[in-house]
């Protein structure tokens, strides 16, 4: 798919855009366009791959002209910009509607202008019932990405959603080791709050099989393990402190949940059991062929997937950081 082709990244320069990088360059893609707006970090990650194959280009995806000449010639785009920090986005909503609706409206319409072949976007759980405004923002980004499927015949356009992933910009995992060495104590905002987690390494390569072999209007869901981040904190303490270490209870942020949740009760209905990696949610909106290509499988029996369900163990945990290289 992504042999000799053309791939722009937008918010390339994050935790997400490297390792996607890193592992495209395997691919043998004829160019790599990195676009974002931080100069400093683009000028890092030149020195870091020191690659020919890397084209960098400044641009913003609320800016409209710049990422129409930026993807020209574009074959696929993997669409990763967002304003992510939940309190962030309560404290300033119209710069995440600006990024995270109008920047994703307008990644499809210079898609579909340019003919870009798929355009993929990676979601998130907070977009699932959403609680928080960037759950809003990034739900409506999805429902932009699938209904962009009835307008064009040229591009195709599929959403992925996951949960956290181990060790990216804003982790709370290394916010946590930062808190024991240095302060002695871990902030935790909620003792029952619990997440998903999964290694970046392994979260690509699940975004290439979806985007491999997406038909275009369905979102496709990654099945990610979870756990207590109380178990969490209690884990990394036992591993990396010296001295007794205290967990202090401050009570939930603006937004934030308890449990997040991959699929709702109102789209069960509607998804299917792709692989032992993944679910598959197909739209209420009727998209040509859609249907057809997943009629075939078994639809899931349960009401709703929330990482509340089948929690890790803390052995389980000291394993996940382990791979992860947080812990030795």
């Amino acid at each position: 798919m992504f042999y000799n082709s053309t791939i722009l990244i937008t918010g390339g320069t994050g935790s997400w855009g490297q390792e996607l990088t890193k592992q495209l360059l395997k691919k043998n893609p004829k160019k790599i366009i990195i676009y974002s707006r931080s100069e400093l970090h683009q000028v890092n990650m030149m020195r870091k791959f020191n690659n020919s194959k890397l084209f960098f280009l400044l641009g913003d995806i609320r800016d409209s002209d710049r990422l129409l000449e930026c993807t020209k010639g574009v074959d696929y785009i993997f669409h990763l910009a967002a304003l992510k920090h939940v309190p962030i986005c309560e404290e300033q909503p119209y710069e995440a509607i600006k990024t995270n609706i109008v920047g994703t409206k307008n990644v499809i319409q210079v898609a579909k202008i340019n003919k870009v072949k798929k355009v993929i976007d990676v979601s998130t759980d907070k977009a699932v019932d959403p609680l928080n405004l960037y759950g809003m923002t990034k739900a409506i980004g999805e429902r932009l990405m699938i209904q962009a499927n009835v307008e064009s015949s040229d591009t195709k356009f599929v959403c992925i959603r996951g949960g956290n992933v181990i060790g990216t910009n804003g982790s709370v995992i290394p916010y946590f080791i930062e808190q024991i060495k240095n302060f002695k104590k871990i902030n935790l905002t909620d003792k029952r709050m619990t997440r998903y987690f999964l290694t970046l390494e392994y979260a690509i390569h699940l975004l290439f099989k979806a985007a491999e072999k997406s038909y275009g209007g369905e979102t496709f869901v990654m099945k990610m393990p979870s756990c207590k981040i109380l178990s969490l904190a209690k884990v990394l303490i036992k591993e990396i402190a010296s001295n007794s270490v205290h967990i202090q209870e401050i009570g939930c942020r603006p937004g934030e949940k308890i449990d997040e949740i991959l699929v709702s009760r109102y789209e069960s209905p509607n998804t299917y059991q792709y692989d032992e990696n993944y679910y598959v949610i197909l739209p209420q909106l009727k998209i040509d062929g859609l249907e057809d290509k997943y009629k075939h499988l078994p639809k899931v029996n349960f009401q709703e997937y929330s990482s509340a369900d089948k929690l890790m163990s803390e052995q389980e945990i000291k394993e996940m950081l382990k791979k992860s290289k947080f812990i030795k």
